[in-house]
């Protein structure tokens, strides 16, 4: 298997280097690695000096699905590996994910089990973020389960299902691993193969408070694909959880307008 990797990054100079060194020293190596550099103005250029073989690519700030479209456009290879720029992958991480591939040839994405580092220790990961392959479609819809670091992905799902949306400022994976789950079956390897660090200013997911705010949009999304009877209402469940919650935070904040949206959608989903 010939394997594109694509990594978007924005200032993260420093991480960036370990996410490569840890990139090179796979014992299944790439073909290409592809950097997407989404408007850095740190020394993140600096990059292609200390990996010359790398594909660099800079583009005006954009946002990470953007960078990753771009990274997936101007990969040469049919399968395509993600790493976020401050995640690192274990040496293994591609020859188990190929392994998994080659002895299931139906299966077009993958991924794998991950620890979260903080303050140089492992952290325990919540029971809600337990990795679980095959037809996870119900498995997928409360929260992301997925991390990209960890995908292993045939480029023909994105000829199938599209991009990722760069209309989404975060969930943007979420979204994709969601289209994914509607028909596919996804493959894991319950290996913890990436590290994940957390605590960082710059991690999106502390950046934008009510990430379901996002979520019920690619939610809202699923009702337009041809979905059975069980899947729509299965979503529409979620989607009126979500809500729910939503509205408890909007009379919180005393968001009136919010308020009024979140009442007049939870009519819209709600399965009797």
């Amino acid at each position: 298997m010939e394997i594109s990797v694509v990594i978007p990054t924005y200032n993260r100079y420093e991480f960036l280097k370990k996410a490569l060194i840890s990139v090179y020293a796979q014992s299944y190596q790439p073909k290409e690695v592809i950097v997407v550099d989404d408007g850095s103005c740190d020394d993140t250029k600096q990059i292609q000096k200390d990996f010359p073989n790398i594909k660099y690519i800079f583009q005006k700030n954009s946002g990470v699905s953007s960078a990753r479209n771009k990274g997936i456009e101007n990969s040469t290879y049919k399968w395509v590996a993600f790493l976020d720029s401050d995640d690192e992958w274990c040496a293994d991480k591609l020859l188990l994910q190929v392994k998994l591939h080659q002895q299931n040839k139906n299966i077009l994405m993958s991924y794998t089990d991950e620890k979260w580092i903080r303050d140089y220790f492992e952290v325990k990961m919540p029971k809600k973020y337990k990795k679980i392959g095959g037809y996870i479609f119900d498995k997928c819809l409360s929260h992301c389960i997925i991390a990209p670091s960890s995908v292993l992905i045939h480029k023909q799902l994105f000829d199938d299902l599209g991009m990722f949306d760069e209309s989404l400022e975060v969930c943007e994976d979420y979204d994709l691993w969601l289209r994914v789950a509607i028909s596919h079956e996804i493959g894991l390897c319950e290996e913890k193969l990436i590290k994940k660090y957390a605590g960082h200013e710059d991690q999106l997911s502390f950046k934008y408070w009510g990430m379901d705010r996002f979520r019920v949009i690619s939610l809202e999304k699923l009702l337009d694909f041809d979905l059975d009877e069980a899947k729509k209402n299965l979503v529409k469940k979620y989607l009126f959880k979500k809500y729910s919650l939503l509205l408890k935070g909007a009379i919180k904040y005393d968001r009136i307008q919010s308020i009024k949206e979140y009442e007049i959608k939870m009519q819209r989903y709600k399965v009797e």
